[in-house]
């Protein structure tokens, strides 16, 4: 089992950009899938992007694709959000989830039940 810490979080401009966190604890970072999704009051928490065990796939939601990346370190146990261009629809508390579940492409790994560990979340606000 896995814990997981994000960071990076601010108040920031519209077209700013702004790296993201997730540094995870207690077992090998290697066997966890990582994705990023974000969450907005009164809405359903929304996914935004993943990354395969080893990084070399990366999947996105429209919203970000071209924007964002998403990329990890498993050596430091930490996996980066990148974001550029923000928009004020970035407007969001961000949350970083694993599973040792496997990716099976992007319809898999934007459903919420794989992920068995969440962090705690960091705020993103984007001012237009």
């Amino acid at each position: 089992q896995v814990s997981l810490v994000e960071s990076g979080g601010g108040l920031v401009q519209a077209g700013d950009s702004l790296r993201l966190s997730c540094a995870a604890s207690g077992r090998a970072f290697d066997d966890y899938t990582v994705a990023w999704f974000r969450h907005v009051s009164g809405e359903e928490r929304e996914f935004v992007a993943a990354i395969s065990r080893s990084g070399i796939r990366t999947y996105y939601s429209d919203s970000v694709e071209g924007r964002f990346s998403i990329s990890r370190d498993n050596a430091e146990n930490t996996v980066y959000l990148q974001m550029n261009s923000l928009k004020p629809e970035d407007t969001a508390v961000y949350y970083c989830a694993a599973t040792l579940r496997g990716d099976y492409g992007l319809v898999d790994v934007q459903r919420r039940d794989p992920y068995d560990t969440w962090g705690q979340g960091t705020r993103v606000t984007v001012s237009s």
